[in-house]
């Protein structure tokens, strides 16, 4: 039998999303430089991408995780999972937060800034203030339970959906065959979701152009001045982080990080130019999927790992709060330190799901510690837009990385499916497999699905 050829390799190089999204993000960047107040203008097709792909986030959660959970024998088993991803979200993000804090104290971004509090323009700073102590840690656990099963989808925060579709899983998976044909339903309308959303993400490079022109255009490259080594500290720290921790983590369960990076390439570049992990939840949990990892651990650690398993997001907070810091001349203690580190473990979750959660977590964080001027926050606004990408990222690889590990220590993973993946040959062997399955068949015969079971297809 003749090799397979990819698919992706007969199709001409332009046709190829991340080479699209490649060249939307460097002409974002090029119209930012040479009209500003033309590439400010383009911010609504970042804006419609987005909300292109969070109408349908809720679905995805809900289908992805019914049908898993649906499909399950035994619940003892969803719950061991669901505990394992929060022990490994908790460990995984104290680790980026440590890492923040060693970087920020050994590079010390903020030194010599010499910034005046007095001077800083708070005012821009008070809103988020407002938000950051808008809702306690117990309110956060609390709102997890939706007022109605439609308030949930309703609102769209991941946590109630993700509730409410193990509740529903769960009553599924006890209705035993009689349950079958709600599940064939829900199998049925988790495949018509996911045609829908690979045509919405067509659009990913009008809206990665979109948003990068925005961000270019507002906030100028030449403007950053002497911010750019706080931000060129995070961007080292994140990589520090993904090719270091996640890496390692990834070897002991046997894959390669730089593998499964070139795997999500795409995702990546999609965040990187809206700047949201959200806009490639649902594609990421297709790819995961497809990659090896079983239904019910996709559906499980992906959502959750979005709200508790920010390790950029954790990585920003420790680094930022020290460089607010030095800039303002404001000497920390070791116990200093040692708080706002404690505060930010429970800071880093209660803001997420909350626009520009970051930032708001941040200020919460150092409302803790009355000697760091929280007007030293102005410092950072103006470029929370540029660390938002990395932090975006670094929460989505940690994502991809926690999902695979999951699955790999539960022995959920199909190995094989897994390096035919991570080595770029899967599409190739998907498509062999189809063209023997029709031949076997017979003419007119409808070829076999990609993966059945637990075996390789």
């Amino acid at each position: 039998m003749s090799k397979a050829v990819s698919p992706a390799s007969r199709r001409p190089w332009h046709s190829i999303l991340y080479v699209q999204v490649l060249l939307a993000i460097a002409l974002a960047i090029l119209l930012g430089y040479i009209q500003p107040k033309l590439a400010v203008e383009m911010k609504p097709l970042g804006d419609a991408f987005i909300k292109l792909i969070k109408m349908a986030i809720g679905l995805v959660i809900f289908f992805t995780v019914v049908s898993g959970i649906g499909g399950m024998q035994s619940m003892k088993k969803v719950g061991r999972v669901g505990g394992k991803a929060l022990i490994y979200f908790e460990v995984v993000s104290t680790l980026a937060l440590v890492i923040g804090m060693l970087v920020g104290n050994w590079l010390a971004p903020g030194a010599g800034f010499n910034a005046d509090p007095t001077k800083l323009d708070a005012t821009a700073v008070g809103q988020y203030a407002g938000k950051a102590h808008e809702q306690s840690v117990i309110e956060f656990l609390l709102n997890i339970i939706p007022n109605t099963i439609v308030d949930a989808f309703a609102k769209g925060d991941i946590l109630p959906i993700v509730l409410v579709s193990i509740v529903i899983g769960y009553a599924l998976a006890r209705l035993g065959e009689k349950g079958r044909p709600i599940r064939e339903l829900i199998d049925s309308g988790s495949k018509l979701l996911f045609a829908a959303i690979n045509v919405v993400m067509r659009f990913a490079p009008l809206g990665a152009f979109g948003a990068m022109a925005f961000t270019i255009g507002r906030y100028g490259i030449g403007a950053l001045g002497p911010l750019v080594t706080l931000i060129g500290v995070f961007y080292l720290t994140s990589a520090i982080f993904v090719l270091g921790v996640l890496g390692v983590i990834a070897a002991i369960a046997g894959f390669n990080i730089l593998k499964l990076l070139s795997f999500i390439k795409d995702e990546i570049l999609i965040v990187l130019g809206t700047a949201s992990s959200d806009t490639v939840l649902p594609s990421l949990m297709e790819k995961l999927e497809r990659a090896g990892c079983s239904k019910p651990v996709v559906g499980l650690v992906v959502p959750t790992g979005y709200v508790f398993n920010t390790d950029g997001t954790s990585i920003y907070m420790t680094l930022a709060a020290l460089f607010v810091a030095q800039a303002t001349n404001t000497d920390l203690t070791l116990q200093q330190q040692v708080a706002i580190f404690f505060v930010a473990v429970l800071t880093s979750k209660g803001a997420s799901g909350v626009a520009g959660a970051g930032f708001i977590a941040l200020v919460a964080t150092l409302s803790v510690v009355p000697t760091i001027p929280l007007a030293g926050m102005a410092l950072i606004l103006g470029i929370d837009r540029f660390m938002a990408e990395a932090r975006s990222l670094v929460n989505m690889i940690g994502n991809a990385v926690a999902t695979v590990v999951m699955a790999a220590w539960e022995g959920e993973l199909d190995r094989d499916r897994l390096r035919l993946a991570l080595d770029g040959q899967l599409a190739a062997a998907e498509q062999e497999h189809r063209a023997g399955a029709s031949r076997w068949q017979g003419p007119g015969a409808e070829p076999l699905p990609a993966r059945e079971g637990t075996g390789l297809f």
